[in-house]
């Protein structure tokens, strides 16, 4: 009797979800080592890595930054020829 209250005991929700939270905590906890003696032993490795990750995450707002720095170049370009076609204009005039 006392195997079938021990069984049913272990088989339990309760029981059951208690050990597989335990489990995932040992495996982040594992993981988590694993991750701070890689970035010890290349650092250079790692920083490339997070770099990557956080332009993937972050892509569009730097596409948008860098479609405003190009239209500034643009529009000071722009602004310098005309600057420059009034200059010459005013000196074939005078």
């Amino acid at each position: 009797m006392s195997t079938a209250q021990e069984l049913q005991e272990r088989l339990s929700p309760k029981t059951l979800a208690k050990g597989a939270w335990q489990g995932a905590k040992d495996k982040g906890a594992d993981l988590a080592e694993n991750t701070v003696d890689a970035v010890r032993s290349r650092p250079l490795a790692a920083t490339g890595v997070v770099a990557a990750i956080t332009m993937f995450l972050a892509r569009e707002p730097l596409m948008d930054l860098a479609g405003k720095l190009v239209d500034g170049v643009t529009e000071k370009r722009k602004t310098r020829r005309s600057r420059k076609a009034r200059q010459d204009d005013t000196e074939k005039a005078q």
